[in-house]
């Protein structure tokens, strides 16, 4: 079953960490930061209470999925991060493809607040 175009409301912006720029003797000649890699269309959806207890337990931080359309090339991983409405949510799993071709969509665990992401 095709991803409707209406349920891929929410825009999010897809960072990736660049270390900075190297001379040759291997000194950073600019710092490092987070850049954006791509800014797509996504169905954000925050765990149910449910969901979020399971993964409580386990002690996991995952509170939200996101759901994108598939992606060829340079895709989305695990070393990525997720700004949606001001918000950073970091990229938990790696993408989970559609049940009925695996050409459709992907679902990523995502986790808010995560100490990884100090600017």
């Amino acid at each position: 079953m095709a991803v409707k175009a209406g349920e891929l409301r929410h825009r999010v912006t897809i960072q990736q960490y660049d270390n900075g720029e190297r001379n040759d003797d291997g000194f950073y000649l600019q710092p490092g930061g987070w850049t954006t890699l791509k800014t797509v269309w996504a169905k954000i959806t925050p765990l149910s209470t449910k969901d979020l207890l399971t993964a409580q337990a386990a002690q996991s931080e995952i509170t939200a999925r996101m759901k994108v359309r598939y992606r060829t090339g340079k895709g989305i991983d695990t070393t990525m991060r997720v700004i949606w409405q001001g918000r950073t949510y970091a990229i938990d799993s790696q993408g989970m493809e559609d049940s009925d071709t695996g050409l459709e969509y992907m679902t990523f665990a995502l986790s808010k607040g995560v100490e990884k992401f100090k600017d």
